[in-house]
């Protein structure tokens, strides 16, 4: 395979020098958010971390101030309030200055070698390129959205009543998340990656015009991987680059999380299927992401 076209910046990236601007959204993530910059200040790979502050209390982003005068890689962007997931990763992709990008959940902690094997792997590809670590839980077992089918009605439908278990036979294949499965191979070409770790150069990135803000929380990742497959892109799994995602780290309510996701939902389907659906059809499917927005807030109330 061949690199293709590289700037001046991504040859010296080839013979070793920092590359990377890792780009992290943070609201009110809590003791992890310091975590995970530790691990991401500890790839040799990295040029720079830009930290976009959507919302922490004082003390926090004090300690962050203090932790970028000691380290000139890591820049605090913040007093623009809580703006939302994609336009706070479009402002931190505004503010980089490396050649390649990775989009960073703030409560993802990267392996020892994980972003070198990733810038490894991402220069043995023919461009456009888009990547992704295996994202694991606690017990290593790999987390549910770290590699994904498309999103379609049909999947959809078949990933939210579970059909693919009450009829294996019929829509065995056509479940929305993939973590169940075997990777087919180290590196496996997939639909769809999580946001919570994305990795890709920032010439393809402005060239599909970034992530769509339409979208405030969840789902835009889902859109972002469409639109670069759209644009004639394609999306890696690359299973031996390993990524700690402690997930749900936000202290914001989790009924209110899982609205943002909802309305995701909602716009996710009207910008890509408005012309494919019938009114009743499209009506039929924002029914039951409603119900599910229901049962999983009485689940959150109840749990609480």
């Amino acid at each position: 395979m061949v690199i293709g076209v590289m700037t001046a910046s991504q040859k010296a990236c080839l013979e070793g020098a920092p590359c990377v601007s890792a780009i992290v959204v943070s609201y009110f993530t809590g003791p992890v958010l310091f975590r995970a910059l530790e691990a991401l200040l500890q790839q040799s790979e990295l040029g720079e971390a830009v930290l976009v502050d959507n919302g922490n209390p004082p003390d926090v982003l004090e300690s962050l101030h203090d932790r970028a005068q000691t380290d000139g890689r890591l820049r605090v962007i913040s007093g623009h309030g809580n703006v939302g997931f994609a336009a706070g990763c479009n402002l931190g992709a505004t503010a980089s200055s490396f050649p390649y990008l990775l989009f960073l959940n703030p409560d993802c902690e990267l392996a020892t070698d994980a972003l070198g094997l990733l810038v490894d792997a991402g220069q043995r590809l023919d461009p456009p390129w888009l990547l992704s670590g295996r994202l694991t839980n606690p017990d290593g077992s790999e987390q549910r959205g770290s590699r994904r089918a498309d999103l379609t009605p049909r999947t959809m439908v078949v990933e939210g009543l579970r059909l693919d278990r009450l009829m294996p036979g019929r829509f065995g294949d056509c479940r929305l998340n993939l973590h169940e499965g075997a990777a087919q191979g180290a590196l496996s070409q997939v639909p769809v990656i999580s946001g919570a770790c994305m990795f890709l150069s920032k010439k393809d990135f402005d060239h599909i015009g970034g992530w769509d803000e339409a979208f405030f929380l969840h789902v835009e990742d889902i859109d972002f991987c469409r639109r670069f497959r759209e644009s004639g892109g394609r999306i890696y799994h690359l299973s031996s680059a390993l990524i700690h995602h402690q997930g749900s780290s936000s202290q914001a309510p989790a009924a209110k999380v899982e609205w943002h996701k909802t309305q995701g939902f909602f716009k996710y389907l009207n910008k890509h299927f408005s012309q494919d659906l019938s009114f009743f059809s499209m009506s039929l499917l924002k029914a039951m992401i409603m119900a599910r927005f229901f049962v999983r807030s009485v689940w959150f109330s109840l749990r609480k």
